[in-house]
């Protein structure tokens, strides 16, 4: 579904990624690892255009290396960023709505099946999204981006700074959101979550990937979890 080739990026004058190659097939939930500042974060917003970037980023079939992010994301990829972006004025049930790329066209995904994967939105569905926790304001944006109705979410972090009972929960509703089709690109730091449901991982080093591979073969491998991961 997804084929980054030869991915170059660039801020300023730095070259940060150099030469970045992976793949996110359909349904897929697949992990992108690394220590702060290798590239990770770069890559997905290299993919959505927000970064001057060159090479090759096919979506389903189609090179879209050359798109503005707003075509990029209708397209049909969503992106969740890491410092979430929710509209703290505005009730859950408004930012859900802001997610939808027309009223006028019903996609696979209502509001309904928004309260349905996490319920406490629905609780609080009409409380405005700044007094959320973090969490929830975390479910709120994934929530929000599927409201977009995309074939693939690239998501930044989603469990950073939760509580380890709100990780699981994030864990899970990716697991049920690839159940339904969606692919996933995940940039995670907890390598306990990325193995559990990740299909498929990718290590990066230097703007590089320099591990890709199952969570069993990564679990095999001491060598690069050391070199790459480990503190």
């Amino acid at each position: 579904m997804l084929e980054v080739r030869d991915l170059h990026a660039y801020y300023g004058k730095s070259h940060i990624l150099q030469g970045v190659d992976f793949r996110v097939g359909e349904g897929d939930i697949v992990s992108l690892l690394g220590r702060n500042g290798v590239g990770r974060s770069t890559t997905i917003k290299a993919i959505m255009g927000e970064v001057e970037r060159t090479g090759s980023v096919r979506f389903k079939g189609r090179e879209i290396g050359a798109l503005k992010p707003h075509q990029v994301a209708r397209c049909g990829l969503g992106y969740v960023p890491e410092n979430r972006d929710i509209f703290p004025q505005l009730t859950v049930r408004e930012n859900l709505l802001l997610g939808m790329k027309s009223t006028r066209e019903v996609g696979r995904w209502r509001m309904r099946d928004m309260f349905e994967l996490f319920p406490r939105l629905q609780e609080r569905a009409d409380t405005p999204g700044g007094v959320l926790s973090g969490g929830e304001q975390q479910m709120l944006t994934i929530c929000r981006t599927l409201m977009g109705d995309p074939d693939l979410m690239m998501i930044d972090e989603p469990t950073e700074g939760l509580a380890p009972k709100m990780v699981e929960l994030v864990a899970d509703l990716l697991e049920r959101i690839a159940s339904r089709g969606v692919s996933i690109l995940l940039v995670e730091q907890k390598l306990t979550i990325a193995l559990r449901i990740s299909k498929r991982l990718y290590v990066m080093g230097h703007g590089r990937i320099v591990f890709e591979g199952t969570a069993a073969a990564l679990k095999a491998n001491d060598a690069v979890r050391k070199e790459w991961l480990e503190v």
